[in-house]
């Protein structure tokens, strides 16, 4: 047996168009508590008429036919106000949620069961032809407002915080924060339901306050520490109150902290 036939017999099928388009349709009602009929979605679901809309233009971009494909695209934008160019390579079971400011541009790739919510950029960093927009692996979670930009790879099952900026690598499993974006431990990123997407991407940590709670606790070790040096008593537990801070702001903090 050559090569290229083992190859097609180990690939997984690829689906229709049609059946691609139901797999989309079905994914809503997993990833949208709000959905309640499939007559709903289809009619007032301005993520779903994006997707679909794309799925169309991009099989007349491959085909050859460009101008059709970027008018249609134009029409779905204009309808949707979802900018997805006809070029861009989307896997199955893609969901938009809102569908509203997302642009994904034309060398983007995104892999199965990804989810963006509303405002999301897949953007370039370089007005050079070739590869200059991201790839998004499979279950990857952006929230709202975030912009991912340039040619770089987000692994599976990441989840990229609302209005982060991510301009590099990120591995598997991990949750970005913050601008620029960066990786912070998120313990419930182990926690998946079944069906291997995760939506709690609000749960997120916050690495500023542990920095500062850190701190705050080594001088408070190196004060008691310099106390027994000096052979003087501990410094008083004023329970959050600092001392050189009679507002108080910097105790509640502390307070909350612990």
């Amino acid at each position: 047996m050559s090569e290229a036939m083992t190859m097609t017999a180990i690939a997984p099928a690829v689906p229709g168009l049609w059946a691609t388009l139901k797999e989309d349709l079905a994914c809503v009602f997993q990833r949208d508590p709000a959905a309640r009929s499939t007559l709903e979605v289809l009619t007032t679901y301005p993520g779903v008429h994006a997707v679909l809309t794309h799925r169309l233009a991009h099989r007349l971009w491959l085909s050859g036919w460009r101008f059709p494909a970027r008018f249609l695209s134009f029409l779905g934008r204009t309808l949707t106000n979802v900018d997805i160019h006809p070029g861009a390579r989307i896997g199955r079971r893609f969901f938009i949620d809102h569908g509203a400011c997302v642009v994904i541009g034309e060398t983007a790739e995104i892999g199965n069961d990804v989810t963006l919510y509303h405002g999301v950029t897949l953007g370039g960093t370089s007005w050079n032809k070739g590869k200059r927009h991201p790839t998004l692996a499979d279950g990857v979670v952006v929230g709202a407002g975030a912009k991912i930009l340039g040619p770089i790879l987000i692994g599976e099952r990441v989840r990229v915080g609302a209005n982060s900026v991510v301009v590099k690598n990120v591995p598997a499993d991990c949750t970005v924060i913050g601008v620029p974006g960066r990786i912070v431990d998120n313990r419930i990123s182990g926690l998946r339901p079944e069906n291997g997407i995760n939506l709690d991407h609000n749960v997120m940590p916050d690495p500023v306050a542990k920095s500062i709670a850190c701190l705050i606790e080594r001088i408070e070790t190196m004060e008691k520490e310099l106390a027994e040096l000096r052979h003087e008593p501990p410094p008083p537990d004023h329970s959050g109150q600092c001392q050189t801070c009679s507002a108080g702001d910097l105790c509640c903090e502390h307070e909350a902290m612990h």
